[in-house]
Parts: C-alpha cells; structure tokens; sequence
C-alpha cells in the first residue's frame, strides 16, 4: 500500500519513522512518500520537503511566514492528489495537518489517520468537531486521552507510547560508560547537568540563555548542551560564548543516561527525560510571561504543561513557565534535585508511577497493525 506521511517537527521525524519501519514489517509492498525528516528518510520513500522548512513557532514568526505556510499547504494538496495514496497518515502538528485533513476529506475518498493526536485537550478544544469530521481513524499515545476523546463520543484507539520503545532499544543496545561518553565529547569527569532547551530557534532562543545562568551557579558540575536535530550548530554559538557549555550532536539519549539533572523545555523531552529517571526541571519562557501566564490560568484546559504531570494527573516535576520561569528559581529547584536525596527520591516515585500508566513497550508495532487492518477492511 501506498502511505502518505505529514510531521511538523523533529519529534515526530522519531515516532513517524518507527511507526514505518513498523509498517514495513507488516506490509512488504508499503511505498512511502512523506513530509518529514532524516530518520524518515532513513526508513526509505520519498521526502517531499523538510519538516525544518515548515516549523514555525509563535505568533509572529508564524505572521511573517503565512505566505511560506499557505505555499506549503497547496504544494501538499496537490501532491496527495498527485500521487494517490491508500491513507494518509499525519503526526501531531495540527495547524498544518488539521488543514489538510480538511481537503482531503472533502476532495477525496482517501482515509485520513491521525498517529500522535492534536493536543486539543490543553486548549481549542472547538477542535474536535474538524476531527471527528475529517479524521477517520485516531491512534494516540497518552493514556488519558481515550477518557477526553470519549467524553466527546469518538472513539480512538490507544496503542501505548513509541517513547517508551525508543528509550528501551536504546537502553538494550548503549553500554558506554560515563567515563567513555566524556572522553568522546571532550568533557571532564564532573557529573552533568543536561540542557534540553527545545527543537525550534525560537524556543532555544527563549530558554537556553537562562538555563546556562541557572547552571553556572553549580560549578562541581558541568554543563551540557543537546543539540536538537534540524538546528544548525552555528546557530548556538552565540548563545554558548564564554558559557563553558558544552555541546553534542545526536547524543540525546546518551546524555540523559549519563546527567544527575536535566533543565528542559516542555514536550516530548519532558517524558524522555522521565523514562531515563533523571530528575528535572521544565523551564518555558515566553517574552510575554504575565500574558501567557494569565492566560494558562483562564484559558488553558489542564493544570500542567509537560507530559510528565499530565499523565501523572499531579505535579511530580516543577514546572517553571512565562512569568515563573526566572534564573532564581531554575536555581532553586536544581538545588533541591541536586542536593535533597528525599526530593529526587520522591520524584522517581512519580516517573515510575507515570511508566506504569504508558504501559509496555510496542506503541509502533501496534498502530501499525492496527492500521493495516483498518485498510484491509475498508
């Protein structure tokens, strides 16, 4: 069968390139074509375009780009058209992907499959009545996402979380030591504190120059960057001058299994992170913090921002976002991770206990099944 793949952003480059090595091991005639990135590219198909070509965050970048985004857009609807896909698979990213849900819809009799729901849940939750419209199938990846969708009476299928397959291949096959991962990437042997300050330039240029003031004030440990993929690397060398930070490229995971504490900006690291049971910080600065705090409090849906406490349904990471997150109290709460056996060990507590609640290992395999199924039987 021929599958059609749409993902905004370097997250969803991960999860959509398992998911069609998935595919692949249950279709052998499966052709990929594929908005997206390298890892997708790796699985084979076609890439059509970049997702670093479509990744534009907050409301000015996305202004001064609409004309960028609507281009996009129209080249992806005539593509699909073009090349007549048997489903259309498309990975978070709903700005762009519930667009196109749309149009495929309405001008064909292609199936549209969601892998990796939008988080209409935190806010627009309007939203769902485009997806219960335009969306044929739903496979989701947060457990308390069937009891939202159900309220609404659309049924989805929950295939469990590809993070948790990621980090356990990687855990199964890694056995670097950390004397091993410091010499390879010119570290010293003072323990780390990993910085994971986001996939996009607008989110690093937000976080990152606070995270390293935050760090700086712990010098028996060093500071260390994850560079995100799709990023040039010279785009963090202003931020990194004279900081003593240093950087790796493709080493993520390998980063966290050796960090005593991770600084990270919201998202798919937040979890991550957990999965590794390094304790953290979630830090997300805005440039208008008592804005976007107001509106956090009046208009976002959830009590939390990260994966980690929103799966836990309470607060077992601290959570400093626009106005809350400043140096003093990134501070304070590296501190108490770094230094209060009791506080780490209550936070270990809580990513077990957010471990138990994603379930076993298999998210990709399942969906992929799940969806060939579907296909066979349409």
């Amino acid at each position: 069968m021929k599958y059609y793949l749409i993902v905004g952003e370097a997250s969803g480059d991960l999860h959509a390139a398992h998911l069609m090595a998935a595919l692949q091991h249950e279709d052998a005639l499966a052709e990929f074509r594929f908005f997206g990135g390298d890892m997708m590219a790796h699985v084979g198909g076609v890439m059509v375009k970049h997702y670093k070509d479509l990744a534009y965050m907050g409301f000015v970048p996305v202004l001064l780009h609409l004309r960028t985004i609507f281009a996009n857009m129209k080249f992806c609807k005539k593509d699909i058209m073009d090349w007549k896909p048997d489903v259309v698979i498309l990975v978070d990213y709903p700005g762009f992907n519930l667009n196109i849900a749309q149009f495929v819809h309405a001008k064909t009799d292609i199936p549209v499959y969601y892998y990796i729901s939008p988080k209409i849940w935190a806010w627009k939750e309007y939203r769902i009545k485009n997806i219960k419209r335009d969306v044929n199938e739903l496979f989701s990846i947060l457990p308390f996402e069937v009891e939202f969708y159900n309220k609404h009476h659309y049924p989805i299928h929950y295939v469990g979380n590809p993070t948790v397959d990621e980090v356990a291949n990687f855990r199964i096959n890694y056995s670097e030591s950390f004397s091993e991962f410091n010499r390879k990437n010119d570290l010293d042997e003072r323990r780390i504190i990993a910085l994971l300050a986001g996939s996009r330039k607008q989110e690093i240029k937000d976080n990152l120059p606070d995270m390293i003031s935050a760090a700086s004030s712990f010098p028996d440990y060093q500071m260390v960057l994850a560079a995100a993929p799709g990023i040039d690397p010279e785009y963090y060398d202003k931020f990194l001058a004279g900081s003593g930070v240093k950087i790796v490229f493709g080493q993520t995971y390998a980063l966290l299994h050796h960090a005593k504490a991770a600084l990270v900006t919201s998202g798919t690291a937040t979890l991550e992170t957990a999965l590794f049971l390094t304790p953290q910080v979630v830090c997300y600065h805005t440039p208008i913090g008592k804005i976007i705090a107001f509106l956090k409090k009046h208009i976002l849906k959830v009590k939390f921002i990260s994966l980690v406490n929103l799966i836990a349904g309470c607060e077992v990471v601290k959570e400093l976002v626009a106005d809350s997150m400043t140096i003093e109290n990134i501070s304070l709460e590296l501190e108490s991770i770094l230094h209060r056996e009791d506080y780490r060990k209550e936070m270990l507590i809580g990513y077990n206990n957010v471990i138990t609640a994603l379930g076993p290992s298999g998210a990709p395999d399942r969906a992929a099944k799940s969806i060939i199924q579907l296909l066979d039987n349409r």
